[in-house]
């Protein structure tokens, strides 16, 4: 949780002093734009919109065991969902109160009690934060309970291959489709 303000701290020091930091400022670029890469991945397979869809998130916590959202890469995705017109079904075992402080009530947010909540009627699952009770779900009820096979893995939890073998259309961070 503290490399991000680390980094923010140590380009601020260098700027006291006049130095331009070229490798802090890259890493903290670098870092920010990894915050998208789950919405890309979005776009990537329904296209421009995502207008009228509904995105199942599991995890809303920038880690597992914590419900800080500070530096939390969820909060990126769902505002450009919201911002596209989408809906997101939201489950985390501990952060779900936090969340709904940061928001508040919204009617394009539903913070659900369970992961399989989450996954009724959405189009598709994002994996946001790798807590231990994600790591393996029952596939055949996760494909059954969502409209679209889609599963956007942003911890990179699942093995692709077994994925496409079970009928998926996964993504996976760094590693394709």
């Amino acid at each position: 949780s503290f490399f991000p303000k680390d980094i923010q701290a140590l380009i601020q020091m260098a700027n006291e002093i006049d130095y331009d930091a070229l490798l802090l400022n890259a890493v903290e670029t670098v870092n920010e734009h990894q915050k998208c890469k789950t919405y890309e991945k979005l776009r990537h397979y329904f296209g421009e919109s995502l207008k009228n869809k509904t995105i199942a998130l599991w995890g809303l916590a920038f880690k597992p065991d914590t419900d800080d959202m500070h530096e939390a890469s969820s909060r990126v995705l769902m505002e450009a969902l919201w911002e596209t017109g989408a809906r997101v079904k939201a489950y985390d075992p501990i952060a779900n109160s936090e969340c709904r402080r940061i928001y508040g009530e919204r009617d394009d947010l539903y913070l659900c009690e369970s992961d399989n909540e989450a996954l009724e009627n959405a189009d598709a699952l994002v994996i946001v934060t790798e807590w231990q009770e994600f790591r393996s779900p029952d596939f055949d009820k996760l494909k059954s309970l969502l409209n679209e096979p889609v599963v956007v893995d942003g911890r990179n939890l699942y093995n692709p291959k077994q994925m496409k073998e079970l009928g998926f259309i996964y993504y996976g961070i760094g590693r394709g489709l």
